[in-house]
């Protein structure tokens, strides 16, 4: 199912707080909202679900649903269950839409088995750690088998394990439930992982849409290279965008002189803290290289970076 807005504009206690003159999300595909807290994510979120007031424009689904609440199903950052069993709460949503008791049966067994909550189903809803919640918010969505599925921070909140499980299995989920699927986050190494597709806003703005390749390899504006987590730098007076990771010691094609503050212990490597100009940055420290003291001047340059037009 493709999404269409077109004109959307979306005000607050008299402040506009979205301006999407035009914006496409392609079928089949995950694309991720990504943004800073603030920028008017959820919004754009609410408004493909139907739950935003606007005060101008149009959201289009293509092919348009027989039943539009049948189109759509939205995990909600905070995951909200009825003080009943898992099994329960997955069921409700399938009754109100309809669904048969052997069908209703094969889609939650379906979801429970992909998604590992089999061994919950009888288990209060309502008591369940947060990862769990969390996998049965997801499956509660995806056995509507929606052809549009609404994503709001699905991994927020999670400790480090319960994140980085859930954060490896979600591309093969949504795969396997072949939904176009819309997710926010803020978390750039989040979006990459699990969207084909980036549109990035900043101030209620789009400043990039596109597949994520094509966005990460067009950074011309540093409100973008900062939402992407590049390093914004001056070099001979113009603005440039240094991509996570593209500063290295020595000489190079494009080199900084860095000034040092200290030195960070990653265990498995150090890391040399400093400042170009007013810009703190991180620079891996080579094994076979001396630690330099604070105050101490390096040279350092970028292997990677692009020129910024505003």
């Amino acid at each position: 199912m493709e999404v269409a807005l077109e004109g959307i504009r979306v005000e607050r206690d008299g402040r506009l707080v979205l301006d999407v003159p035009s914006l496409r999300i392609r079928s089949g595909r995950t694309t991720a909202i990504l943004g800073p807290n603030g920028s008017g994510k959820t919004t754009l979120l609410r408004c493909v679900a139907g739950l935003q007031r606007l005060r101008a424009g149009t959201v289009r689904l293509d092919p348009h649903p027989d039943r539009p609440g049948h189109a759509v199903s939205f995990v909600f950052q905070d995951h909200v269950m009825l003080r009943r069993s898992v099994l329960h709460n997955l069921e409700l949503g399938l009754r109100l839409r309809g669904i048969n008791g052997p069908d209703r049966a094969a889609r939650i067994g379906d979801a429970a088995r992909l998604l590992g909550i089999e061994g919950l189903m009888e288990r209060r809803a309502d008591r369940l750690s947060g990862g769990e919640g969390r996998r049965v918010s997801l499956a509660r969505a995806l056995c509507l088998r929606a052809p549009l599925v609404l994503l709001d921070e699905p991994l927020a909140g999670l400790d480090t394990q319960a994140y980085t499980l859930l954060l490896g299995e979600l591309p093969q989920l949504l795969s396997h439930f072949q939904a176009t699927t819309l997710l926010v986050t803020h978390d750039r190494h989040e979006a990459l992982r699990l969207a084909d597709d980036l549109v990035v806003i900043v101030d209620g703005r789009v400043c990039a849409a596109g597949d994520k390749r094509s966005v990460c390899a067009d950074v011309r504006t540093t409100e973008l290279a900062e939402v992407l987590g590049h390093v914004v730098l001056v070099d001979e007076g113009r603005r440039v965008a240094v991509p996570s990771g593209a500063l290295c010691l020595g000489d190079g094609a494009r080199p900084f002189s860095m000034v040092v503050e200290g030195i960070v212990d990653l265990v498995d490597h150090l890391e040399i803290a400093g400042r170009i100009g007013d810009v703190l940055v991180h620079v891996p420290l080579p094994s076979a290289h001396g630690v330099p003291a604070a105050g101490d001047r390096l040279l350092v340059h970028a292997n990677r970076s692009s020129i910024l037009t505003s």
